[in-house]
């Protein structure tokens, strides 16, 4: 079995949120009987209350209509229950799984990646902001006051002209949405180093007032546009667009903090 089945079976709600239908992942997992498979969901739950997570925050309770056989031709459709499952929970459920299946393994080997990747995804948003807070800072001590023009000018050098409110109306995001929590690694590897580049540049070259830092930080965004050009790479306004996934934020402090419990 192809570890791709999870990403075909995986669904996302009506707020971009992705989640897997127990009962679809059922099947690629091994099981057969649903009664079994409940079983290995309570014990994932238990899991996850035991790493401090909120159960209902990964393991919704849901139904899902079926067909069944009539012996008629009219469709008849009956209700079952369901659960609507995090990508936490799905690793939770593979790993309180029978581990002589072999689709049990490539399942914990699928959602320990994907987890991980989530989690690395998470860090990284934090530290493009605690970059921006440090550029800002930096910014600040040089004489810029019009801090939204200052950053403008980064972003319309690295999205090829393109201002804050730009990106978020290419991206479709709402207003108060913030567009850091809504870029994959590579666009967020682009915009830490051009928020670190500027912060150098303007210590340097020791630049003074709102206009020559505004500029210093356009010329890094547009020179690191270019790079990305040469490399044959992605302009960043034209990549995918990831939900953002608050939970994984409290999972790694839940980790963390299950480290050091007795």
């Amino acid at each position: 079995m192809n570890i791709s089945i999870f990403e075909q079976i995986k669904e996302t709600n009506k707020h971009g949120q992705e989640y897997w239908s127990a009962r679809d992942l059922m099947t690629p997992l091994g099981y057969v009987e649903w009664r079994k498979f409940e079983g290995t969901i309570e014990r994932a739950k238990e899991a996850c209350k035991n790493s401090a997570q909120p159960i209902e925050d990964h393991f919704a309770g849901a139904a899902k209509m079926i067909k069944i056989a009539t012996g008629t031709a009219k469709e008849t459709l009956r209700e079952i229950n369901d659960h609507h499952l995090s990508r936490y929970a799905c690793y939770l459920i593979a790993q309180n799984g029978d581990p002589r299946k072999e689709e049990i393994a490539l399942a914990q080997t699928y959602f320990a990646i994907q987890t991980r990747k989530q989690e690395t995804q998470e860090l990284l948003e934090e530290d493009i902001k605690d970059k921006n807070r440090k550029l800002f800072g930096i910014a600040k001590s040089v004489g810029v006051s019009d801090y939204a023009n200052f950053q403008d000018a980064g972003y319309m050098g690295l999205y090829g002209g393109l201002r804050r409110k730009d990106i978020k109306a290419k991206k479709k995001l709402k207003e108060k949405d913030n567009i850091l929590d809504h870029m994959g690694s590579e666009e967020l590897g682009a915009n830490i180093f051009r928020a670190t580049q500027t912060s150098a540049k303007i210590k340097r070259e020791n630049i003074i007032g709102q206009n020559k830092a505004s500029l210093v930080h356009h010329e890094v965004g547009k020179e690191i546009r270019k790079t990305i050009q040469k490399l044959g790479g992605t302009m960043p306004e034209k990549l995918p667009t990831p939900s953002h996934i608050k939970e994984s934020k409290k999972r790694i402090r839940a980790k963390n903090k299950l480290k050091f419990l007795p």
